[in-house]
């Protein structure tokens, strides 16, 4: 099926401290491995506002962000095989890799060599700048794209695609699951749905949150306990008694003192990613024999894993739906923590 260049509907910004303004983009005429989305709803990931606003440096304009896609093929290239037209499929982080390097031939595309192709602010192959899922329309070779199952709804699938992955990927290679004690520091966009998926895999999962304000939610989600990491007894009652902990939220925090929580051979995953360096004392690394690590998503092989695994447990994220106009105060409200879980945006109304 030939389909040309495609012109889509899009949200994007002109400069940092602009406003989102209704766009029109082009996107690349269908090639033989391509796959033509409708989008139906994109997540609002915090990575987002920090490219958006240029926090990370180096965004280029216009931008239109979004990595948290769900929707349904329209069209396949000739040589397409996974995919049909009426398919419910979903697109995270990336968009293309090399290939060819030793992650990317281990459904490692992540951490490819040569570097990945972010879905949007990044330069793929034919030199063309991506530009992301606030948009009605996308296309992406086959390979980048993962099948959502039908018992998960597209607006609470979406989030999972970056979300979803960032909690799943360190969970499973860490081997969270029954008689292992896992601890996830903040219950925010990425933290709740951790809870989710630790407790799924049979882990015993306690939140450590600034307060107690969101408890409630966190045993509805299925942590075991729930602890604010105001109280100072927290970590003296916590030391020492945790196998993994995932630490979800990018503000410079005591590590040493997180990491007294981690129980021999325990390891403590950054996942947020805070302005300053970390700093670690190395007695707090050699006592238990402590580790400290990072993680970034996962590959194309296990985010597909990761769907199926949160279908068979009907785990979604926690969801508020909203209008591509309401972009600009979903991002003021995700800055001030004023939101539960996670903003999906409504291609529909682009």
């Amino acid at each position: 099926m030939h389909v040309g260049m495609v012109s889509a509907a899009a949200y994007g910004m002109n400069a940092p401290d602009a406003p989102f303004e209704k766009m029109t983009i082009d996107r690349r005429e269908l090639g033989p491995l391509d796959v033509l989305i409708d989008i139906k709803f994109a997540g609002i990931c915090h990575s987002d506002i920090h490219t958006a606003r240029n926090e990370w440096g180096g965004t280029r304009y216009p931008v239109v962000p979004g990595h948290e896609i769900a929707g349904i093929v329209s069209a396949v290239g000739s040589d397409v095989t996974k995919y049909s037209v009426g398919d419910r499929v979903g697109v995270g982080c990336f968009v293309d890799s090399c290939g060819n390097c030793g992650p990317c031939r281990d459904g490692e595309e992540q951490y490819c060599t040569a570097g990945a192709t972010a879905t949007y602010n990044s330069r793929g192959a034919d030199g063309t700048r991506t530009l992301g899922g606030y948009s009605t329309q996308i296309v992406v070779t086959e390979r980048f794209v993962v099948k959502i199952p039908d018992d998960l709804a597209l607006d609470v699938a979406a989030p999972l695609l970056c979300a979803g992955i960032t909690l799943y990927s360190p969970l499973a290679h860490w081997g969270a699951g029954p008689g292992k004690k896992v601890a996830v520091i903040g219950m925010g966009g990425l933290g709740h749905v951790g809870v989710k998926i630790a407790h799924a895999m049979g882990a015993h999962v306690t939140v450590l949150s600034q307060t107690l304000s969101k408890k409630d939610d966190g045993l509805r989600f299925g942590a075991d306990d729930y602890r604010a990491t105001s109280d100072p007894d927290t970590f003296t009652e916590l030391a020492n008694s945790f196998d993994l902990i995932i630490n979800t939220v990018s503000v410079n925090l005591n590590i040493d003192l997180y990491m007294s929580l981690l129980a021999i051979n325990g390891t403590l995953v950054e996942l947020g990613l805070p302005e300053k360096p970390i700093q670690v004392s190395a007695f707090t690394l050699a006592h238990n024999r402590r580790s400290l690590s990072g993680s970034m998503v996962g590959g194309v092989p296990q985010t597909q894993e990761m769907l199926d695994f949160c279908a068979r447990h009907g785990i979604g994220a926690e969801i508020e739906v909203i209008s591509a106009d309401q972009i600009d105060a979903a991002y003021e409200r995700v800055v001030a923590s004023d939101v539960r879980y996670r903003f999906v945006i409504d291609a529909a109304t682009m």
